[in-house]
């Protein structure tokens, strides 16, 4: 969600509980405009806060202005000193599947690979490469996942132009109360990997320069499986949460250029949602 609108962005999606303290706000609210500042950002949005069992990692992410290319993201510990992060590589995302339990709070703590993943220790030995990961690569990966699966727009707030970047769309302003219920108006903020063929009925409706993402409607499990739709605040606000990274929170306000998403959990996708169905 945006750095500028975080405090009211904050409260249209407290219905579920989680939240950050004046403490906390206040923080954010000095040190994200100076993070903008220093790295010369176009953009910055605060991502969430992954809770570990002695301490709470707090995310941001920095925008060029290209919205589709990779992201700048960077921790912090007390919301006013951010530590740039490195990019995911396919390697950590690997070792981060296999790695489970909660988050400890320390990016220097260790996990040993030897007791969680034989193999993959006995090829990190043989590549030199001691059988360990950091917890700040886990965390890495973890937010790279997160963003993948469940990271969201509304359709049409996102334009796609003829050189292939990606920009905001001046010309959005919302979704109508009834294409904000549907899951089709909403896509994955990420580079599809499986978009589906349609038919060429299908196809008469769709707009090249905004239908260039995956529609959630394809999420598996299918339907609203992996995903609850809700209105809060009277009606006035559409609030979807995920049920395979809980904690993850997506809002719009219908009828105007209003949304975000927040993640505010433990870091660990929920392996029984198959089960719970």
């Amino acid at each position: 969600m945006e750095a500028l609108s975080l405090p009211a962005a904050l409260s249209l999606v407290a219905g579920g509980g989680a939240g950050l303290s004046p403490e906390l706000r206040a923080a954010l609210g000095a040190s994200l405009p100076l993070l903008q500042r220093d790295y010369r950002f176009e953009r910055v949005w605060f991502w969430g806060c992954i809770q570990g069992v002695r301490g709470a990692y707090y995310i941001a992410q920095g925008l060029g202005p290209d919205r589709a290319a990779p992201r700048s993201r960077l921790y912090s510990l007390n919301c006013l000193d951010w530590s740039l992060l490195t990019p995911a590589t396919e390697e950590m995302l690997a070792l981060a599947e296999e790695v489970k339990g909660r988050f400890q709070g320390d990016p220097s703590f260790e996990y040993s690979l030897a007791e969680i993943n034989p193999e993959a220790a006995a090829r990190l030995v043989q590549s030199g490469k001691e059988p360990v990961m950091k917890e700040e690569a886990r965390l890495i990966a973890t937010i790279e996942q997160i963003d993948r699966a469940v990271g969201i727009v509304p359709r049409g707030a996102f334009v796609k132009t003829p050189l292939g970047s990606v920009h905001e769309n001046r010309h959005f302003e919302g979704l109508s109360l009834a294409e904000a219920k549907k899951l089709s108006s909403y896509f994955h903020f990420t580079e599809p990997t499986n978009l589906k063929n349609k038919t060429l009925l299908e196809k008469a409706d769709l707009d090249p320069s905004t239908d260039f993402l995956n529609s959630l409607e394809h999420d598996i499990p299918h339907g609203k499986g992996s995903w609850s739709i809700q209105l809060e605040k009277g009606g006035s606000v559409v609030v979807l949460r995920s049920l395979l990274w809980l904690g993850l929170t997506f809002y719009h306000v219908p009828m105007t250029k209003q949304f975000g998403y927040v993640y505010f959990g433990t870091g660990e996708k929920n392996l029984d949602l198959p089960f719970m169905l």
